[in-house]
C-alpha cells in the first residue's frame, strides 16, 4: 500500500507542475546565463519522517549544485508529504551532478500536459470527438424520472431559450405532487436530478469544478440530446404514485431512452414495484429503462433492487481519478483519508479532541459518536473533533468546530460541510494512538488532491450486490458504470453536501452513488439508438452488456454478483456484431415459470395474460437474456443448460467460434461451436451445458462464453451460484 500511495502522489507531481513547462527560463546571473534551464523532478523516494527534515535536506542538495543563483530562484517546490523530492529549474550540467548525489533516485524532466475532462466519459475512451450522428443525436429524447432539473444552467441552455417552457434542450418538464409539501414547480431543489440529467445528455462546458477541485469540462453522453424531466422526489422522498405517474407521461410524451436512479430496499416482487412496471410498459413501446442498482453493497449479497430483466440494473464504479484528502499530523505522520474538502488550514494544524471528550450529558458511546445534542460548542471551537461516526460533521459544524476526522471504511470521498476526512480502521487507529500519546496532540486537514488510480476501474464499496432474490436465473446488476466521485451540474439552490447548515451554493457539484452510474449507461444507451433507431430496448440492452470490458476479478472479489457482464465500453457497443433478443412474450413465459398467476401477470402488464401450458416447465435460465445464471443446490454435483438464440447485426457474411474461459472447478459445453451466418438480422441457436460441484452456500462460480468471427466480440458471463430467492428463502 505504502508504494502505491507513493505512485499516485509521484502521478500528481506531474500535474501540479504542468503549468512551469519545458520553455527555457533565462539565467539569473552571469554564471547561468550562457546555459539554459528547464524544470525537472528530483525525485529521491519515500518521505522521510519529519517534513521540515526532508525540505532542509532537499534545499541543501540543491544549493551545492547550483552557482551564482538563489535556491529561492531556482527550487519549484518540495515533495515532503509521501514522497521525497523537489521540482527545480536546473542546467543540463546541473542536473548531471545532482544525478550523482547519493539518495537521487532519478531525475524526470516535466513534460507539458493538456487539460483533462471531468474524466469519466473519456475515462471509458468515449471522447467528444468519437464518430457521432449528430442530427439524428439531436431528435433523441432521454426521460429523467428524478427530482426535477435546473434549466437555466450551461449544462442546459439552448441559445434563444428565455424561459423554463421555452427551452429547446430541456423541451419538457413535469412535477407531481401527491402529498401537500411537496413543490409547486418542476424546478430541482435537492441538486440530484440536475445532476443526472446533465451526467446523461448535459452541453459540453468547458472550465467547471468544485472550488477548483475536479476542474475540466464536463458533459453528457449525448451533448445534443434533449431531456424531458420528471420531477417525483420531494424533501421526504419519491412517492411511488408519482413514479408511476411519471412512467406514465413519459412514454405518452415519447422519450426514446428513460434514466431512473431511484430504489427501494424493500425486497418486492415484480407487481409490487411501480418501477417494474412502469419500465415494462415502456419496454412495450420500445422504451429501454435504466435503472440504479442500489447503494447498499456493504450489507452483501441479494441487496440489489432493480432485478426486472427488461430493465437494465446498473452497478456504480471508480474511475482511475479520486479525490484524497492528507491529514497531517504533529509528529509529521501523514495519512491518507477520503473527502472533498476545498478548504485549507493555510498550513496551521489545530488541536485534536476526541468525541468523548466535548460532551458532559450523553454516554460515551453517543459522545464518541458525535451524536446530536452531544458537542459542547464551548470546547470545540477551532478544534478537530474526531467522531466514530461518519454522519456527524453536521453536528461538528454547527458547534463551531473547524473541522473533523472520522471512522469509515469506505474509500469514496464526500462532500461535508467543513473540512472531514475519512480514515479507515487502521489509519483511524494510529491517529488515536498518536493523540493519546502525546500531550498536545495537533493535526492539519489539508485541501483535497486529485489523484490517479491506474487499477480502476473498480467497483465501489457501496454499490448493492446480487444475485436476484426473486429470479435467480437472471443475473443482477447487468453491467456497471462510472459512479464514484462525479463532478455534474446541480441546483444551485441547494447545499451541496445536503447538510442545512450548509450555506455554501454551486452550479456544478461531485456526487457518489449507483444514481451517478445509472445516467452515464443511460447516455450511452441514446447513443447507441442514435445508430440503430430501430433496435428494440432489448438489443440496445444486449449491445451493452455483450460489449462490455471484463472486469478484473482480483480487484472485485464480489465477481459477476457485483458487476454484471462487465463495465459498460460506450465506443464498442455500436457494433456488437450478435444480439440476444427477447420481446413481451419472453418475459412473461418468464413470470409463469417463476409460478407468477394470471391476476400477477396482468398487474405488471396490464392485460390478462394465459400461461402457455409448457410455459411453466421451461426454465426461467433459459429466457434469451444476455448472461447466463442459474442456482444450483451446494455441496451437491450439478449439470445445468441453457438455450440461446443470437442475431446477427454485424457482416452479412461471417462465422462465429466460441471460446470459453477456463475455470477448473466447472465443465462447459457449447453446442453447435462455430455459428455460420449469411445474411443480417439472420438468427441462431446454440446450447450452453454447465456442470460442476461442490460449491459451498452461498457462494458462486463463474467462467466467460465468447463468440467472435474476427472483428466482433460477443462476451457473456455464465454464473453458477447457491444463493437463495425469496420465494426459496
Amino acid at each position: 500500500m505504502a508504494s502505491y500511495r507513493f505512485q499516485l502522489f509521484l502521478n500528481i507531481s506531474f500535474f501540479l507542475i504542468l503549468a512551469i513547462g519545458q520553455s527555457s527560463i533565462a539565467a539569473a546571473n552571469d554564471d547561468r546565463k550562457a546555459s539554459v534551464v528547464f524544470a525537472y523532478i528530483v525525485y529521491m523516494g519515500s518521505a522521510p519522517e519529519g517534513e521540515y527534515l526532508a525540505t532542509s535536506w532537499q534545499r541543501t542538495m540543491l544549493q551545492k549544485v547550483i552557482r551564482g543563483s538563489s535556491v529561492e530562484e531556482s527550487m519549484i517546490r518540495s515533495y515532503r508529504r509521501s514522497l521525497n523530492g523537489f521540482a527545480a529549474k536546473l542546467t543540463d550540467e546541473e542536473v548531471e551532478e545532482l544525478a550523482n548525489m547519493k539518495g537521487v533516485v532519478s531525475i524526470i524532466p516535466n513534460r507539458i500536459y493538456h487539460p483533462r475532462t471531468t474524466r469519466s466519459w473519456d475515462f471509458m475512451g468515449f471522447s467528444n470527438t468519437v464518430r457521432r450522428n449528430p442530427t439524428v443525436e439531436s431528435n433523441v429524447i432521454i426521460g429523467v424520472i428524478d427530482s426535477g432539473i435546473w434549466p437555466e444552467l450551461p449544462s442546459f441552455s439552448d441559445e434563444g431559450g428565455k424561459n423554463f417552457t421555452c427551452n429547446n434542450k430541456v423541451i419538457g418538464a413535469r412535477f407531481y405532487k401527491s402529498v401537500a409539501s411537496a413543490d409547486e414547480s418542476a424546478r430541482d431543489n435537492s441538486g440530484h436530478g440536475t445532476h443526472t440529467a446533465s451526467t446523461a445528455a448535459g452541453n459540453v462546458v468547458k472550465d467547471v469544478s468544485f472550488f477548483g477541485l475536479a476542474q475540466g469540462t464536463a458533459r453528457g453522453g449525448v451533448p445534443s440530446a434533449r431531456i424531458a424531466a420528471y420531477k417525483v422526489c420531494h424533501k421526504k422522498g419519491c412517492e411511488s404514485v408519482d413514479i408511476l405517474a411519471a412512467f406514465d407521461d413519459a412514454i405518452a410524451d415519447g422519450v426514446d431512452i428513460l434514466s431512473v436512479s431511484l430504489g427501494s430496499a424493500e425486497s418486492t416482487e415484480f407487481f409490487d414495484d411501480v418501477i417494474a412496471i412502469g419500465s415494462f410498459h415502456a419496454m412495450e413501446k420500445g422504451i429501454l429503462t435504466l435503472n440504479s442498482a442500489g447503494n447498499n453493497g456493504v450489507a452483501g449479497p441479494l441487496g440489489v433492487e432493480s432485478v426486472a430483466p427488461w430493465m437494465v440494473a446498473v452497478a456504480a464504479s471508480t474511475t482511475d481519478r479520486r479525490l484524497s484528502t492528507k491529514v497531517v499530523l504533529g509528529n509529521g505522520k501523514t495519512l491518507n483519508g477520503f473527502s472533498v474538502n476545498p478548504d485549507t488550514f493555510n498550513g496551521k494544524k489545530l488541536p485534536l479532541l476526541y468525541g468523548r471528550e466535548v460532551s458532559s450529558i450523553c454516554s460515551e458511546d453517543d459522545a464518541r459518536l458525535c451524536s446530536e445534542s452531544c458537542v459542547d460548542s464551548k470546547l470545540v471551537k477551532g478544534k478537530i473533533v474526531l467522531c466514530d461516526n461518519t454522519g456527524s460533521d453536521s453536528v461538528v459544524y454547527s458547534a463551531g468546530a473547524a473541522g473533523s476526522i472520522v471512522l469509515d471504511d469506505l474509500p469514496v470521498s464526500f462532500i461535508t460541510p467543513l473540512p472531514s476526512p475519512s480514515l479507515n480502521a487502521r489509519d483511524y487507529d494510529l491517529l488515536l494512538s498518536y493523540k493519546n500519546s502525546t500531550k498536545n496532540p495537533v493535526a492539519e486537514i489539508l485541501r483535497s488532491e486529485s489523484i490517479t488510480e491506474s487499477y480502476s476501474p473498480v467497483v465501489a464499496q457501496f454499490s448493492s450486490l446480487g444475485p436476484n432474490f426473486i429470479a435467480p436465473d437472471i443475473l443482477k446488476p447487468d453491467i456497471t458504470a462510472p459512479g464514484a466521485e462525479i463532478l455534474a451540474a446541480y441546483s444551485p439552490v441547494s447545499s451541496p453536501s445536503g447538510s442545512p447548515v450548509d450555506k455554501r451554493r454551486v452550479k456544478y457539484s461531485i456526487l457518489s452513488g449507483t444514481s451517478m452510474a445509472c445516467p452515464h449507461v443511460a447516455g450511452i444507451a441514446a447513443y447507441v439508438k442514435t445508430f440503430h433507431p430501430d433496435w428494440s430496448p432489448s438489443a440496445i440492452k444486449s449491445a451493452l452488456m455483450t460489449t462490455a470490458w471484463a472486469m478484473d476479478r482480483t480487484k472485485n472479489p464480489d465477481g459477476e454478483i457485483s458487476y454484471g457482464s462487465g463495465h459498460v465500453n460506450p465506443v464498442r457497443a455500436i457494433v456488437p456484431g450478435l444480439v440476444y433478443e427477447t420481446s413481451k412474450e419472453d418475459y412473461i413465459k418468464l413470470m409463469c415459470s417463476l409460478g407468477y398467476t394470471r391476476d400477477n401477470i396482468k398487474q405488471i402488464s396490464g392485460e390478462i395474460s394465459a400461461c402457455p401450458v409448457k410455459s411453466k416447465n421451461v426454465p426461467a435460465r433459459d429466457m434469451n437474456y444476455p448472461s447466463l445464471a442459474a442456482p444450483v443446490p451446494a455441496v451437491k454435483s450439478f449439470t445445468v443448460s441453457f438455450r440461446r438464440t443470437v442475431k446477427n447485426v454485424g457482416l452479412p457474411n461471417s462465422i462465429y467460434r466460441v471460446q470459453i474461459s477456463p475455470n477448473p472447478k466447472l465443465k462447459v459445453e457449447v453446442v453447435p461451436k462455430v455459428l455460420t451466418f449469411k445474411a443480417l438480422k439472420e438468427t441462431k441457436t446454440f446450447t450452453v451445458t454447465v456442470s460442476g460441484g461442490g460449491l459451498s452456500a452461498k457462494s458462486m462460480e463463474s467462467t466467460t462464453l465468447v463468440w467472435s468471427d474476427g472483428t466482433h466480440i460477443v462476451r457473456s458471463p455464465i454464473v453458477v451460484h447457491t444463493y437463495p430467492s425469496i420465494k426459496s428463502s
